[in-house]
């Protein structure tokens, strides 16, 4: 595009050789000719003025992008500021597209949910990976012990005991534990005769020993049965008197609520207390890892069952995804209010770095092609002015 603005400058400049001095019909092309001369040459001036100086010279207002390429990066970065980053703008752009449907769409295809599925999974195994033992011993010694060694337990543990106890949520576990107890009973009265066999004296027959122990197993087998069929049994009641004088005692009680946090600092203080989390989290997250790599594991099939059921109601309930959209609409205008200086300070700061000779050229080769249709036009249009005021002046005269 120079080279063919600079062959028009040629070509005017060669017509109007050829036609000096000529009248009447080359009168008017030797006038148009010196008038596109004049504009061309007035147009490279001012685009050249832009990037450099003309000729090398140092004429006064002239290289202006080298020497205010900072102002301009200030001005464009207002600019940005000022007519893009508003908060009525951001929040109907935000609104407008519709993000809650888009998503809603795109999760709707199975290909998508799975990838999001993989993507998730990938991810939390990685980041399960991230966390070392002595990030979890940290968090237990640093974090955990400290914090339950200030906070009182008997209120906590007494307050949770009553409640259990109004809502005979421990009837459950009893019942468990006696069920768990009848079986083992009768599963293992071998194991019943030898504990209770060390305990036997050593002076008695070992017949009448046999006799008296298998008497006591059936005995036991008969009356934890008796306890598990009969709801209102006195154990059963002594039970429950026994656990409500403990929750009391824990709410009210001082010297119980001293035992209890004498047992809480012990149990803070035992080594076994800090072994025991750390392989609970090792326990945890080797099952959790098997199961996220596992294509057909648990943890994805209930991730991709919840994706799935995300998608449908985001496509079914208009109100959802108005909400959600005006929340997404929230969090842009909040993140443009709070960052959106720094995210239009990043054009100043980068155009700042660039050298001046450096800024000029990477601006005139994303603009050139257009200057030089400038200088082009100027050309022509000033061969016409040229003509026009050469005919007022025939017209004149």
């Amino acid at each position: 595009m120079r080279t063919l603005a600079v062959s028009l400058l040629l070509l005017a400049a060669a017509v109007y050789l050829a036609t000096l001095g000529q009248d009447g019909f080359w009168g008017f092309v030797n006038a148009g000719a010196e008038a596109s001369m004049v504009g061309a040459i007035a147009d490279w001036f001012a685009v050249t003025a832009l990037f450099k100086h003309p000729l090398g010279l140092p004429i006064p207002h002239t290289a202006l992008i080298p020497k205010r390429k900072d102002d301009l990066g200030k001005g464009l970065e207002e600019f940005v500021g000022e007519n893009f980053l508003q908060e009525e703008i951001i929040r109907e752009r935000v609104l407008a597209v519709g993000i809650s449907q888009r998503v809603g769409d795109w999760l709707a295809v199975p290909a998508n949910a799975d990838r999001v599925v993989r993507e998730v999974s990938e991810l939390a195994g990685v980041a399960l990976g991230k966390v070392r033992d002595e990030h979890i011993e940290a968090l237990v010694t640093e974090a955990l012990v400290p914090r339950f060694r200030e906070e009182p337990i008997s209120p906590l543990l007494g307050g949770l005991l009553a409640e259990a106890l109004r809502d005979d949520l421990h009837h459950g576990v009893v019942d468990l534990v006696l069920d768990e107890l009848h079986g083992w009973l009768l599963a293992h009265p071998d194991t019943v005769q030898e504990v209770i066999g060390e305990r036997a004296p050593w002076w008695a027959p070992e017949r009448l020993n046999e006799i008296v122990i298998d008497r006591l197993h059936l005995e036991m087998v008969r009356w934890v049965d008796d306890i598990r069929g009969d709801p209102g049994h006195r154990a059963r009641a002594a039970l429950d008197s026994m656990l409500a004088k403990l929750a009391d005692g824990l709410l009210v009680n001082a010297d119980t609520q001293a035992r209890a946090e004498r047992l809480k600092e012990r149990l803070l203080e035992h080594p076994a207390v800090l072994s025991t989390a750390v392989s609970l989290w090792q326990a945890l997250r080797r099952a959790m890892q098997a199961s996220l790599d596992d294509p057909d594991g648990a943890v994805r099939r209930r991730l991709l069952v919840e994706v799935e059921a995300g998608s449908r109601r985001l496509r079914s309930d208009a109100a959802l995804r108005e909400r959600l959209d005006r929340l997404a609409a929230d969090a842009a205008v909040f993140a443009v209010d709070r960052y959106g200086a720094e995210l239009t300070s990043v054009i100043t700061q980068t155009i700042e770095r660039w050298d001046g000779k450096e800024a000029a050229s990477r601006i005139e080769l994303h603009v050139g092609r257009d200057l030089q249709f400038i200088r082009i036009n100027g050309t022509i249009v000033g061969g016409l002015v040229g003509v026009l005021i050469h005919a007022v002046s025939v017209a004149v005269h």
